[in-house]
């Protein structure tokens, strides 16, 4: 399906609840957005994976089940960095990974809900 311009160029898509938008973050340690990037609200995580982390300097990178790939799993160590992705239940060859750092991805989660906060924020002074 080709999404009118106007939709196309505001990274609207379709999803079982209507028109939305995906928004994939990458922080730093501290929890600092990095780099953000627009999709369609259909689009797989996994495809944005390496423009995230593209030229990013890091020792780990961490990311939830949605981002277990082989190729992003070697381009994160191609980079000298460690991929602290724990592996899909259905991968034939279970990774293992650290659980101690994976606990250090809840940043993004907080990116997240700062965003969802300042977007209520916002709605509810316009009305």
């Amino acid at each position: 399906m080709v999404l009118p311009k106007k939709q196309q160029e505001e990274a609207i898509g379709k999803s079982r609840g209507g028109l939305s938008t995906k928004i994939h973050a990458a922080v730093d340690a501290l929890g600092n957005p990095v780099r953000l990037r627009l999709t369609e609200g259909q689009a797989s995580e996994y495809g944005q994976a390496n423009a995230l982390i593209e030229q990013i300097q890091a020792d780990y990178i961490l990311a939830d089940k949605g981002y277990d790939g082989d190729e992003l799993i070697n381009n994160i160590e191609a980079s000298g960095a460690v991929a602290v992705i724990p592996p899909r239940q259905n991968r034939i060859v279970q990774r293992e990974y650290d659980r101690e750092i994976y606990k250090e991805r809840n940043l993004v989660e907080r990116l997240f809900q700062k965003l969802s906060n300042f977007a209520e924020l916002q709605h509810g002074m316009n009305d």
